[in-house]
């Protein structure tokens, strides 16, 4: 394997025994034993279930790696095979380098050590000596910031506390792969910013990173390259933005949509910023008319670093046609403590006639942190003559030679 080269996923694949009965598990090799003892053929107690099946990719050094998919297409059993925490049933993973992972909550802890001793523990089992733990102890009980409960058992912790912790070791043992499945979910709105934060140092540093998010925006925005996993094979690989619209085109055809509900706000409590009120200047124009959105927010933290405005379009079968918000556009807007309108104007809308939206929201840290996101938040009709088909009027002209 390549130098260059950290993770490396050769013809791979996972096969679990689905028994009907819990029984047959221990009795099922044992009446087989006999069985072939006695020249009889044996017989299946089991049903078999292909969580993964002929995987083949290679990760390089420094690579930010997201991994999208369904629920139950084969994204955990992966990261745990990666891990080593799981043996394939066919195929071979080559790893090189130190892996930290941050996978199903509370995993690696021993829930009645107190979070002092899982510290040692956990880094231990990483590779880290006594001298090099007792050498970053201090920045990991900094970096978790529960105070005294680090002296508890961390059976009584609660999922935040536990994801705290838990990242806090993995990303403070400097690895060289990094792997995150979606527990920071867990962890409330602010610890999420600093866990990015330090993710984007580590992955500065060269560290490769994977990362399981549900959120394939999030992906395109933290990743260079994706991978999305569908019934236990390999859909799709490359760059992050490509894997990604994929996978979003996918989901948009396969889920119904229920959108008779106007306003779906997924909002974080206790959040750092959020949306007042949206406005349109209109909600009847014509192609290549102008269409103002006015968006009112308030920033409830004294400053939020990285704060930025959105919107993204979608037509009404909500099928995303384009986003934009305030980051791509280097646009700073005002971050301190207060209630703040930003207008976002299309001089001349290029769309052909049809039923459209707005979802709005407000994010931080590159977009990568949504601290208030309104689905449908504006809905506007666009009429024309029919001068084309699809959903954009593109600029063009004709051109013919004249004939001899």
């Amino acid at each position: 394997m390549s130098s260059n080269v950290t993770v490396e996923v050769t013809n791979v694949s996972k096969c679990y025994f689905i028994y009907d009965n819990p029984k047959y598990r221990l009795i099922g090799p044992l009446v087989n034993k006999l069985r072939r003892a006695t020249g009889l053929q044996e017989k299946k107690y089991y049903k078999e279930h292909w969580a993964l099946k002929d995987l083949n990719f290679v990760i390089e050094r420094g690579d930010s790696v997201g991994i999208v998919g369904k629920n139950g297409a084969g994204k955990s059993t992966l990261l745990q095979m990666l891990t080593g925490t799981l043996s394939p049933t066919s195929g071979s993973i080559n790893v090189n380098g130190r892996i930290a992972a941050l996978l199903e909550l509370g995993a690696g802890f021993n829930p009645e050590f107190t979070g002092q001793e899982n510290i040692y523990m956990n880094a231990s089992i990483l590779g880290l000596s006594k001298d090099e733990i007792d050498s970053r102890y201090d920045d990991i009980v900094k970096f978790a910031d529960i105070g005294d409960f680090i002296s508890q058992p961390v059976k009584t912790y609660s999922s935040g506390m536990y994801v705290r912790l838990a990242f806090a070791v993995a990303a403070n043992i400097q690895p060289d792969i990094l792997i995150v499945d979606e527990a920071l979910a867990v962890g409330d709105i602010r610890f999420q910013l600093k866990c990015l934060k330090h993710m984007n140092a580590l992955k500065e540093n060269g560290t490769t990173i994977l990362f399981v998010s549900h959120s394939p925006e999030q992906v395109k925005r933290f990743c260079n390259k994706a991978l999305w996993i569908d019934g236990g094979r390999i859909r799709a690989s490359g760059s992050a933005n490509d894997v990604c619209d994929q996978y979003n085109d996918f989901m948009y055809q396969i889920q119904h949509v229920d959108n008779s509900n106007n306003e779906n706000r997924q909002q974080n409590q206790g959040t750092p910023a959020r949306i007042v009120s949206t406005k349109l200047n209109t909600n009847y124009l014509k192609t290549g008319e102008s269409l103002s959105l006015t968006i009112e927010y308030q920033v409830n933290d004294e400053e939020v670093e990285g704060l930025m405005v959105g919107a993204a379009l979608y037509s009404s079968e909500r099928k995303y046609l384009y986003g934009i918000n305030t980051g791509l556009d280097n646009f700073v807007i005002s971050n301190k403590k207060g209630i703040y309108t930003v207008e976002y104007k299309i001089p001349v809308l290029p769309l052909l006639p049809g039923s459209f939206s707005f979802d709005i929201g407000v994010m931080g840290d590159r977009s990568l942190i949504g601290f208030d996101y309104i689905t449908d938040a504006e809905k506007f009709t666009v009429y024309n003559d029919y001068e084309g088909e699809g959903v954009f009027c593109i600029e063009h002209e004709w051109f013919q030679s004249p004939t001899d």
